[in-house]
């Protein structure tokens, strides 16, 4: 039987003890604390392991919602762990590294987004899921990657649409759904009524997936399907037989014996063990987050132990970044303008910025 000691000081302590100490550390804690682990599909394979979801980041948080859990350890980045809390407000949400941000997130800001929407009056905002808690309560309706095309889609033709933070969703979107495309702070003369307007941010390991890469990965794997994440370069989606999110990718794997995937090989490195006579190779050895591989085995078993780091929210940011989710959740009725109730509860959140913005 392995011996658990008592809680240690620091990280840097736990990574000196064994990998099965610290997964035995990790079970038994969880089970102390009623503790659910989630594991993103970019994780380390020893942190997916031990979770007890794995999946993208908005599906990790209805399953967290769902449970009986008094504790969601959210082993992703920030975002995520935001989202858990949104959805989960009477549950304690802790993150293993706070310094697990996401820069495409972070590309931004709540203050940002205000004066954006200043210059465009009565446009529909829609928040990718990929974004802060602040700008989601900035924003009328939330999107995935899976469902942007369709949450488009409900919005009537003629209202202009604010996209963030990803221009390569947004522009993906806007071919898909037929829609004249600009980017925020580019647009080079007046915008057409229906147009979206993407911020300026991406993803850094979806953008910098390049063609020379792909030609080498099917020069490789001639008869191999090849799959691609929506935030990718529009060049690189023409050549895709399939764009997908993250969560698609898995049922294609289970689907096909030979897939070239165009995202971050964390989920191809969990696919490989799943399928090990499957074909499932990374579109780029290069694709690698490292903002999501901050968090380690060791920096979890801390985290259980000192049931930190906890993410708070501010009540009122948390309840209309909700209002923002829960119209993407509710997506059979379509977008619609926000109710009387809804308004109200918007304006009493805005609050002044330093150019006299709303």
């Amino acid at each position: 039987m392995i011996q658990i000691s008592d809680a240690l000081k620091s990280p840097l302590d736990y990574a000196r003890l064994p990998r099965e100490e610290l997964a035995e550390r990790i079970r038994r804690r969880k089970t102390e604390l009623n503790a659910v682990i989630l594991g993103h599909n970019y994780q380390r394979v020893e942190i997916q392991e031990v979770s007890d979801y794995l999946g993208d980041s908005l599906g990790l948080s209805q399953e967290a919602a769902r449970t009986d859990a008094d504790v969601i350890v959210f082993c992703g980045v920030h975002f995520m762990a935001e989202t858990a809390k949104i959805l989960s407000p009477g549950k304690t949400v802790l993150m293993p590294d706070l310094r697990a941000g996401c820069p495409m997130a972070d590309f931004v800001t709540g203050d940002a987004l205000r004066r954006l929407k200043a210059q465009y009056p009565g446009a529909v905002v829609v928040a990718y899921v990929n974004s802060t808690a602040e700008v989601k309560a900035e924003s009328d309706i939330s999107c995935t990657s899976a469902n942007v095309v369709q949450v488009i889609d409900t919005i009537p033709a003629d209202r202009t649409i604010l996209l963030v933070p990803d221009r390569n969703l947004a522009r993906y979107a806007a071919e898909r759904s037929g829609r004249p495309y600009v980017i925020a702070g580019r647009e080079g003369g007046e915008v057409k009524p229906g147009s979206i307007v993407a911020w300026d941010g991406y993803c850094y390991v979806h953008d910098d997936l390049v063609l020379d890469e792909l030609a080498e990965a099917k020069r490789k794997h001639p008869r191999a399907l090849v799959v691609i994440h929506p935030e990718s370069r529009a060049e690189l989606l023409a050549q895709a037989d399939v764009v997908a999110s993250t969560a698609r990718m898995v049922d294609i794997a289970e689907q096909n014996e030979e897939v070239i995937f165009g995202t971050e090989r964390g989920i191809v490195d969990r696919l490989k063990a799943r399928f090990p006579d499957k074909t499932l190779v990374p579109l780029s050895g290069a694709a690698i987050c490292g903002n999501m591989k901050v968090n380690t085995l060791a920096k979890l078993a801390w985290c259980l132990d000192h049931q930190q780091h906890e993410l708070v929210l501010d009540e009122d940011v948390r309840t209309r970044a909700e209002l923002s989710l829960r119209r993407m959740l509710e997506l059979n009725q379509g977008w619609a303008a926000p109710t009387a109730e809804e308004a109200a509860l918007e304006e009493a959140g805005l609050r002044k910025t330093g150019c006299g913005c709303a």
